[in-house]
């Protein structure tokens, strides 16, 4: 099942990110992209334990990826694919054409993802991540 996040699931959010990523958002960070009107934040549920959450910002016609992470054993099942489809169409819906998000150069199984969802590369960000590593920007029409 996949639903809107609210307040309550911020600490299984948090919990979720800090297993995934090495520089994760803090809870503080997931709590202030509630009180936004641009964030819409969506997660996945299988018999109530969290298996993976996604966040897009819409502003006008651009909406970005901001967030996107699956639980280890969920991996590799389409369970990403899923949440990223379900973002992108609620981007449609609040007007966005075009959608952009930001992988690291070493996260290969992520590139592929989105290069299988219809995202294409556009540059290189140069140490974009704390770590000093690059980012690749993707970007992907939604019309």
């Amino acid at each position: 099942m996949i639903r809107p996040w609210t307040a309550g699931d911020l600490d299984a959010i948090a919990a979720l990110e800090a297993e995934c990523f090495s520089y994760p958002w803090s809870r503080r960070m997931l709590a202030e992209c509630l009180l936004s009107d641009r964030f819409f934040g969506l997660l996945e549920e299988e018999e109530g334990r969290l298996v993976g959450y996604g966040g897009v910002e819409v502003t006008f016609e651009i909406a970005e990826i901001q967030l996107i992470a699956v639980g280890e054993m969920y991996r590799r099942c389409g369970r990403g694919g899923e949440i990223l489809e379900e973002l992108l169409s609620l981007a449609r819906e609040k007007g966005a054409e075009k959608a952009f998000l930001e992988v690291r150069v070493s996260n290969a199984a992520a590139q592929i993802l989105y290069l299988k969802h219809g995202f294409r590369g556009l540059y290189c960000r140069t140490r974009y991540y704390p770590d000093g590593e690059d980012a690749i920007v993707m970007t992907k029409e939604l019309g």
